[in-house]
């Protein structure tokens, strides 16, 4: 069974940072690459940052480049989100997200998390 679990969400001002981490098991990490999404409240789920399964590509929604990094550890089966300078927009749950192929930015998951709710406001 495939589980991805994330944390790290939480209350923050503005401008302030967090480190989303999503912890993967029952699937062979280093095979899929992992994506970030995140869906506001009464809009739609959108794509943030992706990472190739070596490492090798990175790809951000414009909305967040210069502010948040991704990363990955596959010897630990997990991916990171490091986000900067948050802004209220920011606000959303925060889903990771695993699939086979690297598809950037529009990928339909092959499996996803509960995610994280990550509320930025003064």
């Amino acid at each position: 069974q495939v589980q991805l679990v994330e944390s790290g969400g939480g209350l923050v001002q503005p401008g302030a940072s967090l480190r989303l981490s999503c912890v993967a098991s029952g699937l062979t990490f280093s095979t899929y690459n992992m994506y970030w999404f995140r869906q506001a409240p009464g809009k739609e789920r959108e794509f943030v940052a992706a990472i190739s399964l070596n490492n090798m590509s990175t790809y951000y929604r414009d909305a967040v480049k210069g502010r948040f990094t991704i990363s990955r550890n596959n010897a630990a089966n997990t991916v990171n989100l490091q986000m900067n300078s948050l802004k209220p927009e920011d606000t959303a749950v925060y889903f990771c997200a695993a699939h086979r192929r690297f598809v950037v930015p529009k990928v339909d998951p092959d499996y996803w998390g509960q995610g994280t709710q990550v509320t930025v406001s003064s």
